[in-house]
This record gives C-alpha cells, structure tokens and sequence, in this order.
C-alpha cells in the first residue's frame, strides 16, 4: 500500500448519504448498501439517509439532487446501475450532473477490481466527483466490490476530499 503524504485529522466525522439503485432490492435484502453503512459507521462517520430507488434516470437525478439540497450532507455514495446491462443508468444519469469529476478513482477501483476479478472489472462504470459541493461516488452493486470500494478507496481519502471542497 502506498503511503500518505499528510495525514488527516482523525476526529473529523462526514455526514454521509447511502443510495442503493436497483429494481429488486429491499431493505432486507440490500447487503450492499448496508455494507456501505456498516464501513462508514465504523470508521466514525455519520449516515444520514439511507435510500433504495428504481434505476430509473430521472429518479436517480431527483434523489440526488433532493440530498445535494441538504446542509446535512456531505457525500453520497450510490451502490448499483454501473454496468452495462440496458437497465444499468446509473452512470448515465450521473454524468449529466457531475460538475468536476475524480477520473482516478474509476481508474483505481477498476485496477484494484482487475486484480480480485480479472478481465471482467472492463465492465464496471464506478465514477467519482462532485455535484453542487457534494462529493458523489458511484459503485457497482456487487457487495464484494462495495467493500473494496469503500474500505480501499473512499474511505482513506473521505475527509481529505471533503475537506478540499471546503477549501480547507
């Protein structure tokens, strides 16, 4: 693991929102946006919404959006839709959206996915950036590659990265 050039403080909890985007998913059965819930949770931050939506374009546009209105909220992170399967819009829908996006965090996520899954990681669409100063992450809905996500990307450069939007 490479190292880290300067260290965050550590009492710095971010207000979080977990979406889930699929058509078949319940709060029973949702593994992979309670995973992401779990990681957060455990590593100090907050979870202040938690949401299973249809992939729909439109419904992930209006959710996101509602949550980007929230003072509450600092990052979202979406789970589901990334592929490229008819149903899978979540990339779409987001790209209409993002302001600025983080290209190294797909290209990371797909690199660190190459080496659990091999060749099949080309199919994923988990994109990163930032959306009316909110940083939005995107991720498959596999519960495997949200913990790898999570716990190997986000959650190392979070608070840095919401601290960057802040201009702090």
């Amino acid at each position: 693991m490479a190292s880290i050039p300067h260290r965050d403080p550590k009492d710095i909890a971010i207000n979080c929102a977990v979406i889930t985007v699929s058509d078949t998913r319940t709060s029973e059965t949702d593994r992979s946006g309670k995973a992401i819930a779990d990681l957060l949770n455990e590593a100090g931050h907050q979870v202040k919404a938690y949401k299973i939506i249809k992939d729909e374009p439109t419904q992930i546009q209006l959710q996101l959006s509602g949550l980007c209105d929230r003072a509450d909220i600092e990052a979202v992170i979406l789970n589901g839709g990334t592929g490229i399967a008819p149903r899978d819009t979540t990339y779409d829908a987001l790209d209409k959206l993002l302001e600025k996006t983080l290209p190294g965090f797909g290209e990371l996520f797909r690199f660190l996915s190459y080496r659990e899954i091999g060749s099949r990681a080309i199919a994923s669409r988990a994109v990163a950036g930032v959306y009316r100063q909110k940083l939005i992450f995107s991720l498959p809905g596999s519960t495997n590659a949200v913990k790898l996500a999570v716990s190997q990307l986000i959650l190392p450069e979070l608070v840095h990265l919401v601290r960057q939007l802040k201009g702090e």
